[in-house]
């Protein structure tokens, strides 16, 4: 339901329950990964950029983290590259990092774009000598990220357990 629908009883409902969680939150940065398919409906990508800059409005710092896996995807197809996954991960190669690189940072400009449209002020895309240096993992670096990951997923989990009590 789009939020002007809403009931001004719902709004306040909303807002009284989200209290505990802004006041937890409010000047911490929050992280934010915003998948590839989730930006391919128009409706989505305006919910995303209207949760974003509330997020920032009551008092948090939202760091987005984007995917573009489908759209990366789709231009390696149209040009006719190549594209080789072994264990779900993307086999990148400089022809392939390349489009990887295009696509990213027209999709950054989209998100800015989006974000400003719905009252945010301050995003910069393509921020100068933060990118991404992949590099061959071996075996041994995949189990202990794994590990890492599956460690984080099970705190997680009981943090949202124990804040619902």
């Amino acid at each position: 339901m789009p939020i002007e629908a809403a009931s001004a009883a719902l709004k306040a409902q909303i807002l009284a329950e989200a209290l505990p969680y802004i006041q937890r939150f409010h000047d911490k940065a929050i992280v934010i990964k915003y998948g590839g398919n989730a930006m391919t409906e128009t409706a989505l990508k305006a919910g995303f950029a209207r949760d974003v800059v509330m997020l920032k409005l009551v008092g948090m710092n939202p760091v987005i983290v984007h995917g573009g896996g489908p759209q990366i995807g789709d231009l390696l197809k149209t040009m006719g590259i190549q594209s080789e996954f072994r264990q779900g991960m993307r086999v990148t190669d400089e022809k392939v990092m390349n489009v990887v690189e295009m696509v990213l940072g027209e999709l950054n400009q989209e998100i800015v774009g989006l974000i400003n449209q719905h009252g945010g002020t301050r995003g910069r895309p393509d921020r100068a000598g933060r990118r991404v240096h992949p590099r061959p993992q071996d075996a041994a670096e995949k189990r202990d990220q794994s590990r890492r990951i599956r460690s984080t997923s099970d705190w997680s989990a009981r943090s949202r357990r124990s804040t619902r009590s």
